[in-house]
């Protein structure tokens, strides 16, 4: 498994990383430490959760996926050797969560100290901002259009509260996700202003269906080092085809849950048929294919990977050993310039 370096900040994460946000709801317990210890067996060191998992969010089961991490770390030991990365969330989403979730000071220490609880572990190594206070376009939302976002809580405030956790040992890094270039480099101004720490990795959505990463940020991802944490490189599990057509197999996500519309438009129906006819004709699982796109991008720290089966997870491990030829590559980018970005 190939490792990379997590920023600036001397830590190496394999290059896929198990996601986790099915625990909880399409996974019980016992699957969740199936799951972690197949994945960690095969060469993952990097394991990411959120306060707010599973997905979909509810009060009954939030927090449960930190938990189930927890108790199969208790069960197997070894945590120095791994890389366990959880996430705060913003506001304005889910009461349920710390009474209105915040990323004042007080919010971001009720937040990891409730993590680490759950967690079983004294620190985490990664601690990412789930998305911003501010008014931003994030979950496929287009057209910015300026809001007042006056009680935002200010960045300077957030990062100072991180800077404390990290003093205190209870994070080793911190991280970004669904932010924008804005955001990311306002943050490494005032880490190098006000002496904070700087982010080390923004987790952002990036697929075959949804490459707007490369707009901006991949730009920003090269020259300062902090690098993509790739989340849905599956788009929900659409690239792999079996959701073509109108089809509805039991137990798929979407099947299950309505609200996963973000890559099921008609353009993006179109975009992942000829992205699976290019695997099919070159005699490679389409699922496969575009984890393996997604691996060879220059910006990307780790490809975060899901599964709600063992035979699912094992099929997406083995997409590290694939390496896609250059006929495939400028078949991709033939499909990427006719439909663009059909799922933002």
């Amino acid at each position: 498994m190939q490792q990379r370096a997590l920023g600036d900040t001397g830590i190496s994460v394999s290059r896929l990383c198990l996601g986790t946000m099915t625990f909880g709801e399409q996974n019980s317990e016992a699957d969740a430490h199936e799951q972690l210890t197949r994945a960690v067996d095969a060469g993952i060191n990097f394991i990411d959760t959120a306060e707010m998992y599973p997905v979909p969010p509810r009060a009954e089961t939030q927090g449960l996926t930190e938990a189930y991490i927890g108790s199969w770390l208790k069960t197997r030991g070894g945590r120095d050797a791994l890389i366990l990365a959880t996430k705060a969330a913003g506001p304005g989403r889910m009461e349920h969560i710390r009474g209105g979730a915040q990323l004042t000071r007080e919010h971001i220490q009720q937040a990891i100290d409730a993590s680490l609880q759950r967690l079983q572990t004294d620190y985490v190594d990664l601690y990412q901002l789930h998305w911003p206070a501010r008014s931003v376009n994030i979950f496929g939302q287009l057209g910015y259009t300026p809001e007042s976002d006056e009680d935002a809580t200010p960045l300077e405030e957030t990062l100072t509260a991180l800077k404390e956790l990290v003093d205190a040992g209870k994070v080793r890094a911190i991280g970004l996700s669904n932010d924008t270039p804005w955001g990311v480099m306002r943050c490494l101004q005032l880490a190098d202003t006000l002496g904070l720490p700087r982010v080390a990795s923004v987790q952002n959505p990036y697929n075959l269906l949804n490459r707007s990463f490369e707009v901006g940020l991949a730009e920003i991802a090269h020259r300062e080092n902090v690098g993509l944490l790739a989340y849905s490189p599956l788009a929900f599990g659409v690239l792999s085809g079996k959701y073509l057509g109108g089809a509805r197999p039991a137990g798929g996500r979407i099947t299950l849950f309505e609200r996963f519309s973000r890559y099921t438009s008609e353009a993006a129906e179109q975009a992942t048929r000829a992205y699976v006819d290019i695997a099919h004709r070159n005699d490679l699982d389409p699922a496969q294919m575009a984890l393996a796109f997604v691996n060879s991008r220059p910006f990307l720290t780790s490809n975060i990977i899901g599964a709600t089966t063992l035979e699912q997870l094992d099929s997406n491990i083995a997409s590290e050993d694939l390496v896609l030829s250059q006929a495939v590559l400028d078949e991709i980018e033939a499909v990427h310039r006719r439909i663009s970005n059909p799922s933002p």
